[in-house]
C-alpha cells in the first residue's frame, strides 16, 4: 500500500513509518522537519505543514491510507476535510488515552485521580475522537495508546494486548506500551482492517 504518515518525524509517527516500511508498503513521511524522519528505501520523505488544509490535500493525493500522528492543535474537522479532499478512503488516528474507560467503567479524563494540570493537554484528543464518531463518509480508526507511551525496545508481536474501550493494564495495574510496539498494532490494524469507523487501544 501507499501510506502517508503526518507527523512522521515526531515519537510515534517515526516508528510507524519505519514498521511501515519495513513491511514493504511505500511510506510518505510528511513533516515540518523532513530531516527528521527516518531513512530507509521505502520512504520519502517531505516537508508539509498539516495546518495548511490545501497543501496537506495535495500532499497525501493518491495514498491508499492516511496515518496521523499529530498534535491535537490540528482538529478532526481539519484533518477529515483535507483527506476527503484528497480523495483517500482510509484515516487512522493516533489517539489518546484520557478518553478509555478504567475497571470501574469511569472515563480516565473524569476520574477523581486523573491530574488537573494533564486535562488542558488531552481534551483535543477527546474532542477529536467525539467528532469521529459522527463522521459516516470516510473510513476510521482512533487507536488509543496505553496510560503511559514511551521510548523503549521493541518488543514484538505477541508482547501486547487490545481491547477497544477500557484501559489496558499489566499484572502489576500498570498501562504502558513503547512507541515500537504501538507501531507494530498500527500497522496490523492498517494491513488487517479490524476496526473500521471504531476506536481501540493496546498495552503490555
Amino acid at each position: 500500500m501507499k501510506i502517508a504518515v503526518l507527523g512522521a518525524s515526531g515519537k510515534g509517527g517515526s516508528e510507524i513509518a519505519k514498521e511501515a516500511a519495513a513491511r514493504g508498503h511505500q511510506v510518505l513521511g510528511l513533516s515540518r522537519h523532513p530531516e527528521a524522519i527516518p531513512e530507509h528505501a521505502n520512504i520519502t520523505a517531505r516537508a508539509c505543514d498539516a495546518e495548511d488544509a490545501a497543501a496537506l490535500a495535495a500532499a497525501i493525493a493518491g495514498a491508499d491510507a492516511v496515518i496521523s500522528a499529530l498534535h491535537f492543535n490540528v482538529t478532526a474537522d481539519h484533518l477529515l476535510g483535507a483527506v476527503k479532499a484528497a480523495g483517500v478512503p482510509r484515516l487512522l488516528v493516533m489517539g489518546g488515552a484520557a478518553s478509555l474507560k478504567n475497571a470501574d467503567g469511569v472515563r480516565l479524563y473524569d476520574s477523581p485521580t486523573f491530574p488537573e494540570e494533564i486535562k488542558p493537554y488531552v481534551i483535543g484528543g477527546i474532542h477529536f475522537l467525539d467528532a469521529l464518531k459522527q463522521e459516516s463518509e470516510l473510513d476510521w480508526t482512533f487507536f488509543s495508546p496505553a496510560m503511559v507511551i514511551f521510548v523503549g525496545e521493541r518488543q514484538g508481536p505477541g508482547s501486547f494486548r487490545l481491547d477497544s474501550d477500557n484501559l489496558v493494564v499489566d499484572a502489576e495495574g500498570q498501562s504502558k506500551i513503547s512507541y515500537a510496539d504501538y507501531a507494530i498494532a498500527m500497522v496490523d490494524e492498517l494491513e488487517a482492517h479490524q476496526h473500521s469507523r471504531r476506536r481501540f487501544t493496546v498495552g503490555y
